[in-house]
């Protein structure tokens, strides 16, 4: 194998695989890329098993070959030489040398048969749908996925197709978010799968918001997406997903709006002097004012009140207040709505302007 690219080109395939490279593997292959050269250009491999990124990239190849070379090194060799750096790459024998300018580097490749191929994709349904609403649809549900959870199911993303659009649905027990995207998908089989944590925040750092169509395929026992040069594919997780619709409050007819910044803010600064283990903040709502109040071991407390959309009977509520902060983060919307029943029931959080997303949290006693 032999070719001779500038650093960029090659960079930019590493920078893309290099999320399903675990530093810790099993197996001394895991830390390895597989570079395939051949008419149509370069092709980077990565995986953990669990994971896998293709990405192709376009060059002139002098020879053709197959390898697999240490992923982090030779990233960080790519990364560390100058910009606009020309380097030859060429393998001989168990060896892969990357040379640029008076820069020479050689690295011990592991054969190629022993990198693992993810099995074929007995592929179900597909679809097609802008990168930007993809993106878009995790970076508002992904924050509240479960992590090491002894229920596994949680450690992931729902995601729902109908006929009707994609939900994107992700819970932790005391959170739970929902975007949804309405589409008309007539030819769509309805269908839930559970896309594990890991694959979940890999795929939402490598969209972009561009109006470029992604391709989403599924089988039964994986996910798979085509962006421009890159295909990602993930393991699904063998699970049943919890009703969620059953955790979604109705009734509540204690509702406040408030102007979003103006409550992260308030939220901000009173969560500085909260207990650190436990983040609890009170509300107490009363005649277009709320009071927020937290307090620490320190006997330290904190104590604000801001002007609020709220006729009703008083009513005191405590929360973990980052799970307010991670749903106001996302909630790109210029006021909020908190709708609830009582100071034991979980609070409704949506934006008037947002309509396809609903989150709940649950109280928290202080």
């Amino acid at each position: 194998m032999r070719f001779t690219t500038q650093r960029e080109t090659l960079l930019k395939p590493l920078q893309k695989v290099i999320g399903a490279v675990e530093r810790r593997q099993t197996k001394p292959i895991l830390g390895n890329v597989l570079l395939k050269t051949g008419d149509g250009g370069l092709t980077v491999t990565a995986t953990d098993l669990e994971l896998e990124l293709v990405a192709q990239i376009d060059l002139e190849v002098e020879e053709g070959g197959v390898t697999t070379v240490p992923a982090r090194k030779l990233f960080d060799i790519c990364r560390a030489l100058p910009e606009a750096a020309v380097l030859d790459f060429y393998t001989e024998g168990e060896r892969a040398t990357v040379r640029s300018s008076r820069s020479r580097f050689s690295l011990a490749c592991l054969p190629a048969e022993e990198f693992p191929a993810v099995e074929a994709l007995a592929v179900k349904q597909s679809l097609e749908l802008e990168q930007a609403e993809l993106k878009t649809l995790l970076e508002h549900t992904a924050f509240a996925m479960a992590h090491q959870d002894v229920r596994y199911y949680l450690n992931g993303l729902l995601l729902e197709l109908t006929r009707q659009g994609i939900k994107a649905v992700a819970t932790d027990g005391h959170r739970l978010a929902l975007y949804e995207i309405p589409k008309s998908l007539s030819a769509v089989v309805e269908q839930q799968v559970i896309v594990p944590r890991k694959g979940v925040l890999e795929l939402q750092r490598l969209l972009e918001h561009e109006p470029s169509t992604v391709t989403l395929r599924l089988s039964p026992n994986h996910i798979q997406v085509s962006l421009p040069g890159l295909r990602f594919t993930s393991k699904l997780i063998d699970g049943r997903f919890p009703d969620y619709n059953r955790v979604i409050p109705q009734g509540g007819d204690k509702v406040m709006a408030v102007d979003s910044g103006l409550f992260r803010q308030a939220l901000t600064r009173t969560a500085i002097l909260s207990n650190e283990k436990y983040r609890g903040i009170r509300l107490s709502l009363q005649d277009r004012r709320m009071q927020l109040q937290a307090h620490n071991p320190e006997q330290e407390e904190a104590e604000e009140v801001i002007e609020v959309g709220y006729e009703g009977p008083p009513v005191e509520i405590g929360f973990n207040v980052n799970y307010l902060l991670d749903v106001l983060s996302v909630l790109n919307g210029d006021r909020v709505e908190l709708r609830l029943k009582d100071s034991n029931s979980s609070v409704l959080v949506t934006a008037p302007n947002v309509p396809q997303a609903r989150y709940v949290v649950m109280p928290m006693r202080l």
